[in-house]
């Protein structure tokens, strides 16, 4: 049978745009995959057609897919099954429905899914009103590893689990001063008010991937009886911009006597980079012992499960390994990232009448959003209503390319 074929249309041109696409554009079978496949039939810059047509050329598309200048022209082409929006999180809700209301598309729409809950909320009644497909894109959970390591706590690898630490940091100081500027100008998406930047939204929504798909996907209980965290977050803002640039969050789940810390920073890395490793990125810890993930947490290749034991000699458990796998072909030069794994889940879902993915249902996703906010809240970090508010206007600034 031959495999079910979907084709993107691409909402913007900047970098996760071109590793996405790229991926899409990868050999299915160098993972296995041979149920579905991706054409990229088109793609859209705000700020030109001759962007559009350069970026196309440039992920290897084709010569028969079309360049767009704006986006609206993009949600509305008939050749389109589906947008990959892939704007700064400041115009998800904006593009993202543009895409839903306008061109009535199916949408895989980057992580972190919108600003607020409200939006987010919105977005997902807008999709299931118009009978359409909606996913999240945090590649993350689609990882080989993700789903090996869901699958060991399910089977009780290491009893029940009662705690799980994740960070996903990164060293962006300038010097080593108290006050340090980081290494980005303060319009860098990072740390940009307007761009909804901030270590959290772009960063910290990897530590929370883990927190959640573990301590809150894996609960027993239908989705909708699922218990959301209750919330207390500690944030240090930059000083130049207002935005976080060091987040902690810590998540109750009282219900099921679990606890997450989830962290974030600009200021210091999850891993040093020396030859002597820090500690692991992920602690997934349960009654009988604990699985390790080495970072970093958006894209872990590897992890081991230590049991609970009187013997100290952990050093001699082995890491299992889940490499990326590598298009081979000859004279392809981009050699896979793995966001394909997350493509193949909507290229499925599509194939199968579904609207939305049971590894990242679109609940869980505004429970996530849900977090976040309580904790930029608490926090004191204050976005501009352009950005937060969740009216959609097809006109808006976020749309046409003129924020």
């Amino acid at each position: 049978m031959a495999p079910y074929t979907v084709k993107w249309g691409i909402l913007a041109t900047g970098g996760i745009a071109q590793t996405f696409s790229k991926d899409l554009l990868a050999d299915p079978s160098a993972r296995g995959t041979d149920d579905v496949r991706h054409e990229i039939v088109a793609a859209a810059s705000s700020s030109s057609a001759e962007r559009a047509a350069q970026f196309l050329k440039d992920v290897g598309a084709g010569a028969d897919a079309k360049a767009y200048g704006s986006y609206a022209e993009l949600v509305v082409d008939p050749n389109v099954d589906i947008i990959y929006v892939a704007t700064p999180h400041s115009h998800h809700f904006q593009n993202a429905m543009l895409a839903l209301e306008v061109g009535n598309k199916h949408v895989l729409c980057e992580k972190a899914f919108t600003v607020t809950a409200a939006q987010a909320r919105k977005l997902v009644e807008t999709a299931r009103q118009r009978n359409l497909f909606l996913m999240e894109a945090v590649w993350t959970r689609y990882f080989p590893l993700s789903v090996q390591v869901r699958s060991l706590v399910q089977s009780g690898a290491i009893g029940t689990v009662y705690r799980v630490v994740a960070d996903n940091s990164f060293n962006n100081n300038k010097d080593h001063t108290a006050t340090s500027d980081l290494t980005f100008p303060d319009d860098n998406r990072m740390v940009n008010l307007d761009l909804a930047g901030g270590a959290l939204l772009d960063l910290g929504i990897y530590s929370l991937t883990w927190l959640f798909q573990i301590l809150y996907h894996l609960q027993p209980e239908a989705e909708t009886d699922k218990e959301a965290p209750k919330v207390v977050a500690a944030i240090n803002k930059y000083a130049r911009t207002g935005s976080d640039e060091s987040t902690t969050v810590v998540l109750q789940f009282p219900g099921h006597h679990s606890q997450g810390i989830g962290m974030t920073s600009l200021r210091v890395a999850t891993d040093v980079g020396s030859a002597q490793k820090s500690s692991p990125a992920i602690l997934i810890q349960g009654s009988d012992g604990e699985i390790q993930i080495m970072g970093p947490a958006f894209k872990p290749l590897a992890y081991r499960v230590v049991k609970k034991s009187d013997d100290t000699s952990e050093s001699e458990v082995p890491w299992v390994d889940t490499p990326i796998p590598e298009d081979k072909r000859e004279g392809v030069m981009w050699k896979g990232h793995g966001m394909f794994w997350e493509a193949d889940e909507a290229a499925r879902c599509l194939r199968d009448g579904k609207k939305e993915s049971a590894t990242l249902p679109l609940s869980e996703s505004i429970v996530i959003m849900e977090t976040m906010e309580e904790a930029l809240r608490q926090g004191g970090v204050v976005y501009p209503e352009v950005i937060t508010t969740d009216v959609y206007d097809k006109n808006s600034p976020l749309n046409t390319g003129k924020a």
